[in-house]
């Protein structure tokens, strides 16, 4: 239930937050509810990720994303994720998720969700991949066909170190769970160019 009441609270207010436009952030404030937590009495793991849902449906519902998807009958889906903690959000504590649309190559969307305390510091960075699929064409859309239907004269920027790391990483994972990689067995270069 709670998914949902946050979901309808992000809905009920994406009009006053205004559309949303490639570069800009989206910005949602919630408080860590006793329904958040486990026996630390801080977030727990599975929040962050479902918040960070929220931010990124927040950012294609202003975009208008969500409506172009429903007309041409595609599926925006997530392709993976990496977390990483350095703080804790306590029960009762207010915080932000400030989530952007970083940039893309081809099918794929670099997205970022970083977790704001009351004081500014980040808590957690959630980095995600996400795609927008044509089950009719069988295929994932080029983001740059979705940027120009939006109305959008945005180009993407060049990934930095960090993102390229994350989508080497995701693509190695990917090949990992489709039983492409022996188990433990890295593609060359992957890993191996984080030092």
């Amino acid at each position: 239930m709670y998914v949902w009441l946050r979901l309808a609270r992000m809905i009920a207010t994406a009009r006053s937050r205004g559309r949303y436009r490639l570069g800009e952030e989206s910005r949602l404030s919630f408080r860590c509810l006793p329904t958040d937590v486990d026996t630390n009495l801080h977030l727990n793991n599975a929040r962050y990720m479902m918040l960070a849902d929220v931010g990124r449906i927040d950012i294609f519902a202003r975009a208008g994303l969500i409506e172009l998807a429903r007309k041409r009958r595609w599926a925006p889906m997530m392709g993976g994720l990496q977390a990483v903690y350095v703080r804790e959000i306590r029960l009762w504590k207010k915080f932000e998720v400030v989530s952007t649309l970083e940039t893309w190559e081809d099918t794929q969307v670099i997205g970022r969700h970083r977790f704001v305390l009351e004081d500014g510091r980040t808590a957690a960075v959630v980095m995600t991949t996400a795609g927008v699929y044509d089950s009719a064409n069988r295929r994932f859309v080029p983001v740059d066909e979705i940027v120009g239907m939006l109305g959008a004269p945005v180009r993407p920027r060049p990934p930095s170190e960090e993102e390229r790391i994350f989508m080497a990483s995701h693509a190695g994972m990917r090949r990992l769970a489709k039983g492409e990689l022996a188990k433990g067995e890295l593609a060359k270069g992957e890993v191996e160019s984080e030092g």
